[in-house]
């Protein structure tokens, strides 16, 4: 590679020196500039090419000593992974000889172990077999006594629902009664003679009906409300402390003056007074005794008379509708006993359910007394467990008493009273 470059500067030179020769004045010095940048150049090149060369032989040279110092290493390794693996091959035959000799060991004390196992196990069956039968008397027991309650409280249901049966038995006869004094009751004009037998017919044939249907404490007549207003009834529902209002006082003056009509004027203005006054005693009810949070929000209306009721639904439907929007219903009497005894069904529920709430809580109470018995018998357990320790103890302090007294009675006694006694003890502390 030098020789190249030394001939290549070599062939430049002689092609500046022809050059120079060749070339006059201006032309020659603008030649000689070119030629001295040409020659730098070069000469820049060539210093380059040999510092590359350089580079080139040092990094050989580093090569090749890095490679001698790898196999050295390597060498060395190979030397110290022979001793590791002979020093492994011996450790391993010094522990599969102590593993043996552990097992040996291990093995014979197992085989004690579980001799000795063995019998405490045997006592502890016995003992359980025992504690068990014992168990076993006292939950039949529990359970006899469980029986004769459960059976009891049967007894008392059964009597309950026939009592609730014969009951009715009597409301379905007073309703069967009502019905038929209803169809024989056509005219109410000598009993609707002035307002207030017309009250007193209502709130009579209310009272009837709700205090033959329903027991003395579900109903209340004539209570103070809140806000000083007395309505004819309150019926207590069951889980509310919310009353539902009934009220009999219906206006039946335009009814009368209906029934009375000749002419089509009469019965306009029969039916326009119909209209003002049922309207006004719905926005009376529902103002005075729908009390936000003391009463239900839904009241009863109670209409004396079946063909009044009718009439209210065939022909002035509006009224039904206007009672519907301020959350008033209207009833006739058989429709009163139908949402009576529907409530009276309701108390009978709560009540049953109240009935079997107290079964499931002396269940519940007897379901604590067999897991206080349950705690108690694995206090009981425990207790053997102990016992069972102690006597282990006894019997090993016996074991150790007996050994001592062999010992004892093997001794040779000597009459002579020359006789030394040995001076190694008979026995060891602890033996």
């Amino acid at each position: 590679m030098s020789n190249i470059q030394d001939q290549t500067f070599g062939n430049f030179t002689h092609w500046l020196a022809a050059y120079l020769q060749s070339a006059d004045g201006q032309v020659a010095v603008v030649g000689v500039g070119v030629a001295i940048v040409m020659a730098l150049a070069v000469a820049v090149v060539l210093a380059g090419a040999r510092r590359r060369r350089q580079s080139r032989d040092e990094m050989r040279d580093m090569r090749s000593v890095a490679e001698n110092q790898f196999a050295e290493i390597k060498g060395r390794l190979t030397a110290m992974a022979e001793v590791s693996a002979q020093r492994q091959m011996e450790q391993a035959q010094v522990l599969t000889q102590s593993m043996e000799g552990f097992g040996r060991r291990f093995s014979e004390s197992l085989l004690d172990t579980q001799r000795q196992t063995g019998d405490t196990v045997a006592r502890m069956s016995e003992r359980i077999d025992s504690l068990q039968r014992h168990l076993a008397q006292t939950l039949d027991g529990v359970t006899n006594r469980v029986g004769d309650s459960l059976a009891a409280e049967g007894r008392r249901t059964s009597e309950s629902l026939s009592t609730l049966n014969e009951r009715l038995a009597v409301i379905d006869d007073a309703r069967q009664s009502l019905a038929h004094l209803s169809s024989e009751v056509i005219s109410l004009q000598g009993v609707l003679s002035n307002k207030q037998a017309r009250g007193a017919f209502g709130q009579v044939r209310m009272e009837t009906i709700i205090r033959d249907a329903l027991p003395a404490g579900a109903y209340e007549f004539q209570p103070t409300l809140s806000n000083g207003k007395r309505p004819d009834c309150v019926i207590k529902l069951p889980n509310t402390p919310a009353p539902l209002v009934v009220d009999s006082k219906f206006p039946l003056e335009g009814f009368e003056a209906l029934r009375v009509a000749r002419s089509a004027e009469e019965t306009k203005a029969a039916n326009t007074a119909i209209r003002e006054a049922v309207g006004r005693h719905i926005d009376d009810i529902a103002e005075k005794y729908l009390i936000a949070g003391e009463t239900q929000d839904t009241a009863l209306m109670f209409v004396p008379s079946e063909s009044i009721y009718g009439d209210l639904h065939e022909h002035f439907s509006d009224l039904v509708q206007r009672a519907h929007r301020s959350r008033i219903v209207i009833v006739a009497p058989n429709i009163l006993m139908l949402a009576v005894q529907t409530v009276q069904a309701v108390i009978k529920d709560v009540r049953m359910r109240d009935q079997a709430g107290l079964i499931q809580r002396e269940v519940g109470f007897l379901l604590g007394d067999v897991a206080r018995l349950a705690d108690r018998v694995n206090e009981l357990e425990k207790h053997f467990q102990l016992a069972v320790k102690a006597l282990e103890k006894l019997d090993t302090s016996a074991g150790k008493i007996t050994s001592r007294g062999e010992r004892i009675r093997s001794l040779e006694l000597v009459e002579s009273p020359a006789a030394t006694v040995p001076e190694t003890p008979l026995l060891k502390a602890g033996e």
